[in-house]
């Protein structure tokens, strides 16, 4: 599956801490409808049977919307479910035995903090990067930021897409104005608020902006 830059816009990343009430899929349903251009199921504590499950719910609904859908991580859930393709960060399985494993039609995302960890990432066939974070997080207890001239390094080093990822917000979005990037992935800025469309709607029409689409 090919993606282009304009599939990173709204990079939406799940995370059911957030969900009160409502079912992940009606939280992600909410978002999509406000725009979200991009789907990563992030669920670190779910067992197989679980993740599963909840995997083939929400690639039926990317479906409906036509938004490209991955799983964070779990390279043996995404070949199971036939996920759009995998996100994986610099301490998960190797890229190239990823690749193998999912075949050339997937889409493999890398997290980068680094110009040689991006250029690692490209070279061993990465479709698009996450990079950051560009804000404190608390999705991530371990996550470093990375100052503006790094990202911009970055994005000049690389071909393939890239994403700002880390504490992106409504309230801090417009900061990221001259960083490059070809979207945002968001996970509290989306699914901590109480209207998750209009979020979604307000973001997007910001990077938008930002990014002069």
């Amino acid at each position: 599956m090919n993606i282009n830059r304009d599939d990173l816009l709204l990079y939406a990343v799940t995370d059911r801490s957030w969900l009160g009430e409502k079912t992940l899929c009606q939280c992600l349903e909410e978002a999509l409808k406000g725009g979200v251009t991009f789907v990563q199921l992030r669920e670190k504590h779910l067992d197989d049977e679980s993740l599963i499950k909840q995997a083939l719910e929400i690639k039926q609904l990317c479906k409906k919307y036509n938004v490209p859908f991955v799983i964070n991580d779990r390279v043996n859930i995404a070949k199971k479910v036939d996920a759009d393709g995998v996100h994986i960060g610099q301490n998960d399985m190797e890229l190239r035995a990823v690749r193998k494993i999912l075949g050339r039609d997937k889409i493999i995302g890398v997290t980068a903090k680094t110009v040689e960890q991006a250029l690692s990432a490209e070279q061993n066939g990465a479709d698009y990067l996450g990079v950051g974070a560009v804000f404190p997080t608390t999705s991530k207890a371990d996550a470093k930021g990375i100052s503006r001239l790094t990202f911009r390094e970055i994005r000049r080093a690389v071909n393939i897409p890239v994403a700002a990822i880390g504490g992106i917000s409504e309230e801090n979005v417009t900061y990221l104005k001259d960083y490059g990037m070809d979207g945002i992935a968001v996970i509290s800025g989306i699914f901590a608020q109480k209207n998750i469309e209009k979020a979604a709607k307000n973001l997007k029409a910001k990077v938008i902006e930002i990014i002069g689409k």
